[in-house]
C-alpha cells in the first residue's frame, strides 16, 4: 500500500521544508509500527527544487484477521481463503487513511514548533496514488476531490491487460495536483476520503468517530457538495451517526453563513416541543410479521416452538381466529415466567381452553405435536450446536408436520447497523450461529425439498439494499415434493 507526497521549491523556499512539515527527515528511511503491520517513511528525492516523501504500509494479513476475530465485515465468517488473500494490503484503504493520522499526526494538525510559519503557507502539492478502490469509479472521485481545490486525475485500472475486453476494475491510478493547499489540509482530505472512496473500514465504527469526522473536515467539509455521501460513507451508513454528524455540520454551515459562532447559534435553537417517534422494535416487527404470516394461511392451532416467555403466546390469545395455541420450551423457569405473564390462573375458563403450555425438547420427536395447522420457530434454531440442528429439523417437519411452518433467524449481516453490537459478535451470548441470507436459504431450500414442502423468503424490519433484513424469515408450506421443488 504505497502514497506519495510531493512538492516543488526555489534556493529561496526550498521544497525539502517539507520534511520540517512532516517531522520525517528527508535523510532517514525511518519505520512505525501500527496495529496491522509496519508504516515506513522514505524520501526518493530530496533537494531544494522537489522532494517527494513516501509512505508505504505493510499490512500483516494475519493480523488484520486475529484483530478482527476471524470474522469479516459485520461479523460474518468469510471463506478460510478469503480472510487472507484479498487486497487490503494492496489497495488505499482505511488502513492508509490511520497510517496516516498517526505518522502524520503533526503534519494534519499543522504542527511544527521548530518553523511554525510553514504549515500555514499553501504550497504546490502533488499526491500519487498507485492503487486506489473507488466505489462509484472516477467521475465519483472528482466529485470528493475537485471541489476543494484538486485537479484529478483518476485512471481506471483495467481487470487484465491481456484482456481488455474484460473491462476495468474498481480500482483507479490517482493524482491530485493543488497550488494554494496547505499540507494540513490535503491530509485531512486523504485521512476523510480514502476510506470513504473504499465505502468500507476495517474497525469497528463507534461514536467518537463523528467527532473524527469533524475535526478532519472542519473548514471543507460543512460546504461540500457531497456532505451526504461522505458522513453516510465514512460512518459506514450507521444513519444515526449519520444524521449526527450531518446535523453538527449544518450548524458550521450556517454559523459561517451567519458570521456567528456554533455555539450561539446551537443555543438559539428552541428545545423540541415533542419527543422524536420512536421507531418499533424489532421484536414487534418480528411478531407482527409472523401474525401475518400465519393469519394468511388459515391456521387455527398453532405450535410456538421455543415459546419462552410466552410473548407470541400472548399476541396468539388476542386474535379469536386461532382456536388452540400450544407453547413448547424445554426450560420449566421460561414457561413458569410465561405463565405468570398470561395470567393462567386467573383467566377464564373459555381463554385457558385456548392455550397449553408443555415441557420438551425439540431434537426429540414429540407425538403431541402432530395434526397442527401452523408452527412458529421463533429466534430458536441460532441457538442449537449445529450437529444438533438436523434432530431438530426432523422432529418437525419430519414428525410432526404441520402445514405450514415459519422460522426466522438473525441475519448477520445486518449487524454491522447495530450501533451497540462490536465487530465480531453475536446478538445473543447464547446465538452457537448467525447465517448470512444465503447460508439460511441454503439450510432452508435443502429441508423443504427433503420433506416436501415449499418454501418462501420474507424480510423482517428495514430492508437494507445492501446488507437485508435484521431478521430473515422463511414460510414452509406443506405439498407435494414436485410442488416445492418448483418453488
Amino acid at each position: 500500500m504505497f502514497l506519495t507526497i510531493s512538492t516543488t521549491g526555489s534556493a529561496q523556499r526550498p521544497a525539502t521544508d517539507l520534511g520540517h512539515l512532516l517531522h520525517k527527515h528527508p535523510e532517514k528511511a525511518q519505520a512505525f509500527s501500527t496495529s496491522y503491520g509496519t508504516a515506513h517513511v522514505l524520501y526518493p528525492e530530496a533537494d531544494a527544487e522537489r522532494c517527494t516523501a513516501a509512505l508505504l504500509l505493510e499490512v500483516d494479513a494475519v493480523a488484520l484477521v486475529r484483530r478482527g476475530k476471524g470474522k469479516g465485515r459485520g461479523g460474518a465468517p468469510d471463506a478460510a481463503l478469503a480472510q487472507y488473500v484479498n487486497d487490503r494490503p494492496y489497495a488505499a484503504s482505511s488502513l492508509l487513511a490511520v497510517a496516516l493520522g498517526s505518522v502524520f499526526s503533526s503534519a494534519m494538525r499543522g504542527v511544527c514548533t521548530a518553523r511554525p510559519e510553514l504549515p500555514g503557507a499553501p504550497r504546490p502539492l502533488r499526491i500519487e496514488v498507485p492503487a486506489l478502490p473507488a466505489r462509484g469509479g472516477a467521475d465519483l472521485v472528482r466529485r470528493l476531490f475537485e471541489p476543494l481545490g484538486w485537479t484529478v486525475t483518476a485512471e481506471p485500472v483495467p481487470l487484465d491487460t491481456e484482456f481488455p475486453e474484460w473491462g476495468d476494475s474498481r480500482y483507479i491510478r490517482l493524482t491530485l495536483l493543488a497550488a494554494d493547499l496547505t499540507l494540513a489540509e490535503a491530509l485531512r482530505h486523504l485521512y476523510v476520503l480514502l476510506p470513504v472512496l473504499d465505502d468500507a473500514k476495517h474497525y469497528w465504527v463507534s461514536p467518537d468517530e463523528v467527532d473524527k469526522l469533524l475535526r478532519a473536515g472542519d473548514g471543507w467539509l460543512a460546504a461540500h457538495p457531497e456532505r451526504e455521501l461522505i458522513t453516510r460513507r465514512y460512518l459506514s451508513h450507521r444513519w444515526s451517526l449519520t444524521r449526527q454528524a450531518n446535523e453538527r455540520l449544518e450548524l458550521v454551515r450556517l454559523a459561517e453563513a451567519d458570521d456567528s459562532e456554533v455555539e450561539d447559534l446551537d443555543n438559539a435553537v428552541a428545545p423540541e416541543a415533542e419527543d422524536e417517534e420512536k421507531p418499533t422494535p424489532l421484536a414487534v416487527q418480528r411478531r407482527e410479521a409472523i401474525l401475518g404470516v400465519l393469519r394468511a394461511s388459515g391456521a387455527a392451532r398453532v405450535l410456538d416452538l421455543g415459546c419462552g416467555q410466552g410473548q407470541l403466546v400472548q399476541a396468539l390469545l388476542k386474535d379469536p381466529a386461532f382456536t388452540e395455541i400450544v407453547g413448547v420450551d424445554v426450560s420449566m423457569r421460561a414457561l413458569t415466567i410465561a405463565s405468570r405473564r398470561l395470567k393462567l390462573d386467573r383467566m377464564g375458563e373459555r381463554q385457558a381452553s385456548r392455550v397449553t403450555l408443555l415441557q420438551g425438547s425439540l431434537a426429540y420427536t414429540d407425538k403431541r405435536l402432530k395434526g397442527y395447522d401452523a408452527a412458529v420457530l421463533s429466534e430458536v434454531i441460532e441457538h442449537l450446536d449445529l450437529p444438533r440442528l438436523p434432530a431438530l429439523e426432523y422432529a418437525v417437519f419430519g414428525s410432526a408436520r404441520p402445514r405450514t411452518v415459519c422460522v426466522t433467524t438473525p441475519n448477520v449481516e445486518y449487524n454491522v447497523r447495530w450501533e451497540s453490537l462490536p465487530a465480531g459478535h453475536a446478538r445473543h451470548g447464547d446465538h452457537r450461529f448467525e447465517w448470512t441470507r444465503e447460508e439460511f436459504r441454503g439450510w432452508a431450500r435443502t429441508v423443504a425439498e427433503r420433506h416436501g414442502y415449499a418454501v418462501e423468503f420474507l424480510p423482517v424490519g428495514p430492508d437494507d439494499p445492501e446488507v437485508g433484513p435484521p431478521t430473515q424469515m422463511a414460510v414452509f408450506r406443506l405439498g407435494t415434493p414436485k410442488e416445492a421443488k418448483a418453488a
